[in-house]
Formats: C-alpha cells, sequence, structure tokens
C-alpha cells in the first residue's frame, strides 16, 4: 500500500481578517493545511511551532512589519515566502525581496493566480532540496558542472559574466531577483548599484538564449525590481 502524499502546509499571516478568511478559503479547498497569523511576532512563533512549506505575508504589517518579519525569519527559515504587495510600492518590493522573499503577488489578486504561485513555489523548492546538475527548460539545457548552455543542440558560447547571470536566474526558477541581489551575486557587493552594466549583460545574454530577444521566453523582466527565470 503506497503512502498517501502529505499535503503542504501554509502559513498566512496578515492583520485583515477579510484578506486572512478569503486566503484560507483559497488554499484549504485546494487541500493545503493553513495557519493564520495577524502580526510578525504571531508569524514568527507560528513558523517556528508548524514549521510551514509555505508562508504567505501582507507586506504591511502592525508592529514590525512584513519586511524585518522575513528578514527575521531568514535567519532560520528555508522554505520560500511569498509577499502581498499594493501595485504602485515598487520600491517595497524591491525591500521584501531583498530581505529575503522569493516573490512578491500584487493586490487584487485572483484566486487562480494566488494558486499558481503557490504551486510555483513549493515546485522549486522541493526541486531545490535535490540541487540538479543539469537544469532544462525547452530547448535550453544548462550544464552547471561543466558551465556550458546548449539551445536545441547547438552549443552557445557565453561569457563567464553571461554564464554566471544565467546559471544564478536558473537555479531559482520562477523566483524575482533584484537587480541588486544579481550584481552582488555576480560582480560582488560593491556592484549592487550598477544597474546599467546589469542592463547591458542581460541584452547580450537574451540576444543569445532567446528565440527572439524582443519577446524573451525564459528570461522575464520585473519592471522596476528584477527579472525572472521561467522554465
Amino acid at each position: 500500500m503506497s503512502t498517501p502524499e502529505k499535503s503542504p502546509k501554509i502559513l498566512i499571516v496578515d492583520d485583515e481578517e477579510q484578506i486572512l478568511r478569503a486566503l484560507k478559503s483559497i488554499l484549504s479547498a485546494r487541500k493545503y493545511k493553513v495557519v493564520a497569523a495577524h502580526n510578525g511576532e504571531e508569524a514568527i512563533d507560528l513558523a517556528i511551532d508548524h514549521n510551514p512549506d509555505l508562508i504567505i505575508m501582507d507586506i504591511v504589517l502592525p508592529g514590525i512589519g512584513g519586511v524585518e518579519t522575513c528578514r527575521e525569519l531568514r535567519g532560520w527559515y528555508t522554505g520560500p515566502i511569498l509577499m502581498l504587495t499594493v501595485k504602485s510600492d515598487e520600491e517595497e518590493k524591491i525591500r521584501a525581496l531583498d530581505s529575503g522573499a522569493d516573490d512578491y503577488l500584487t493586490k487584487p489578486f485572483s484566486a487562480g493566480e494566488l494558486l499558481a504561485r503557490v504551486r510555483a513555489l513549493l515546485r522549486r523548492s522541493a526541486k531545490a532540496m535535490t540541487a540538479p546538475a543539469t537544469i532544462s527548460a525547452g530547448d535550453l539545457t544548462i550544464d552547471l558542472a561543466h558551465r556550458r548552455v546548449r539551445c536545441a543542440e547547438v552549443e552557445i558560447d557565453l561569457t563567464r559574466i553571461e554564464f554566471d547571470i544565467l546559471s544564478y536566474l536558473a537555479q531559482n526558477p520562477d523566483r524575482v531577483l533584484t537587480s541588486k541581489m544579481i550584481l552582488e551575486k555576480v560582480w560582488g557587493p560593491e556592484y549592487r548599484d550598477d544597474t546599467q552594466t546589469l542592463r547591458v549583460h542581460m541584452s547580450h545574454l537574451r540576444k543569445k538564449i532567446e528565440p527572439h530577444s524582443a519577446v524573451p521566453r525564459h528570461i522575464m523582466t520585473e519592471p522596476g525590481v528584477g527579472f525572472r527565470f521561467v522554465i
């Protein structure tokens, strides 16, 4: 007899009771186990007690706030964190991602979009546990161990910087990486504000790996925030 599959546990954090009820209804209907918190302090306590597979948290919370709560959780919590944001607050989105959030969802959002983000983050989290040496995305194959990239069986010649950008993005599929995160990872902390350099290298990289660089298939731009790799 096969062992029944474990339902992922999700911690939702919002100070608005109406939002909490809506999130709980949407997620529970898809058989996710849901734990709810109303502020950052309660979220940290519940995360310690329940060790959720995913945390969905509003960026605006009473007390220590969503960004500060995320930073505190990242001291030990390794699961994905999805932040809920307002449409116009790009700076807050960047702060949330830089503090350790994996993705953000702009209010108002549909149940379908929420569930799609949840599935993507849980898939990425499961794959991260196995750390594959090769990543495949359509016709694109990225050999991390040998630092080689092929598209439709044709090897693509990338510079060291281009490969480092691509591998960082590909190892974090469906996750928004801010420009500062990429710059710091690839070039070092002293380059974290040099967004023009990143734009130039990203343009060259897209021309090499995307069938149509003007309409990218894999490296998507998150306006004002950063980039996301789509498999």
